[in-house]
């Protein structure tokens, strides 16, 4: 018998949030045929980013790199949350992209070890359907002053 993703949840310890409310003029989640596609999801918990400032190794960082990673797996439980309110999270058969964007301090190339929070926990919660492709993208600002943001592309049922 295969395991749910709603039932990995349990095993993992892990709830999904309420979904984040947009910040601005979109919808958390759409879904296209099979396919449904998250809003950026920033890492807020009950409403609050629990950091903000760049990622880096620097002083003008101001969130370590494994602190981001951290966020970035909050992030990616807000876009299931997102996911699943939309259509159901057991619904999805495939975690097809995964982008993430990290707000960067001067010299850091660590993005994708960061992206990588977001990507271990699909693969704790789907299995061999959390296999993605990815990007993981330095920038210079995200909205809020968050660290992270994460969107997924996800096929569904």
């Amino acid at each position: 018998m295969t395991t749910t993703a709603s039932a990995r949840l349990t095993e993992l310890g892990l709830t999904l949030p309420p979904v984040a409310a947009p910040v601005a003029a979109y919808v958390p989640a759409l879904r296209s045929g099979d396919l449904v596609f998250t809003s950026g999801q920033l890492p807020f918990i009950d409403g609050e980013l629990p950091a903000t400032g760049k990622v880096g190794d620097g002083d003008s960082a101001a969130v370590t790199a494994e602190q981001a990673k951290d966020l970035a797996r909050t992030a990616t439980l807000n876009a299931l949350a997102a996911i699943d309110d939309l259509v159901g999270l057991d619904e999805v058969v495939q975690v097809v992209k995964v982008v993430g964007f990290v707000s960067s301090a001067a010299g850091f190339g660590g993005q994708p070890g960061v992206v990588n929070g977001a990507s271990e926990l699909l693969g704790e919660v789907f299995g061999e359907a959390g296999a993605h492709a990815r990007s993981a993208v330095g920038v210079a600002e995200l909205p809020l002053d968050s660290p992270v943001e994460v969107e997924l592309i996800v096929r569904v049922r």
